[in-house]
């Protein structure tokens, strides 16, 4: 079978980046929890900082099973996801609104990590590495169930953002019921 070869090494390739990527995740949620305001979400993601160790100790298991040493590369879509929530981190905005960007950068890891960990768990099911397209799955199964709740929590903070009121009307008096009048000039 002369796909074979190749396949494999695709997928050893794979679970580098991956491993890459989980490895930058563990350096940066840190921070995104430190940076958050509301507590469900520093906890939701000090959460999934837990979960990224499991989904690393978990690929070093897969590298395993292929007899590989757990070895990375560098996960070039990572770097540039992480350094867009670098800049979700220092947005100047009400906590709120930089929650809401926090959530976007988050959404955006999980929504790679779903796709990384689909191709790798296809490549393992192709090569009939059964105990190894089950490891992935694991992982795309609590990857998709992160993505449901980081869903959640920005439907919550997205309304907590629109009630933020902006800069330009945070001094103008609510609720006096009487509206401003001018008077018209005759001719």
């Amino acid at each position: 079978m002369p796909t074979q070869l190749p396949l494999r090494s695709l997928l050893v390739d794979q679970l580098k980046d991956l491993a890459s990527a989980e490895q930058q995740l563990l350096e940066a949620l840190p921070k995104m929890a430190r940076a958050a305001s509301a507590d469900n979400l520093k906890q939701g993601f000090l959460d999934h900082l837990a979960a990224t160790q499991l989904h690393a100790d978990r690929l070093a298991k897969a590298a395993k099973l292929l007899g590989e040493t757990p070895a990375t590369k560098t996960c070039v879509a990572m770097k540039g996801l992480i350094a867009e929530g670098n800049e979700a981190i220092e947005l100047d905005a009400p906590d709120a609104v930089r929650d809401l960007a926090l959530l976007g950068a988050a959404l955006r890891v999980e929504h790679y990590e779903i796709a990384a960990y689909t191709a790798a768990r296809g490549i393992a099911g192709a090569l009939n590495e059964a105990g190894l397209a089950d490891l992935l799955q694991q992982t795309l199964d609590e990857e998709h169930a992160t993505e449901k709740q980081l869903g959640t929590m920005s439907d919550l903070v997205l309304e907590t953002a629109t009630q933020t009121p902006s800069p330009k009307t945070k001094d103008t008096p609510r609720g006096t019921g009487k509206k401003k009048t001018t008077a018209k000039k005759k001719s």
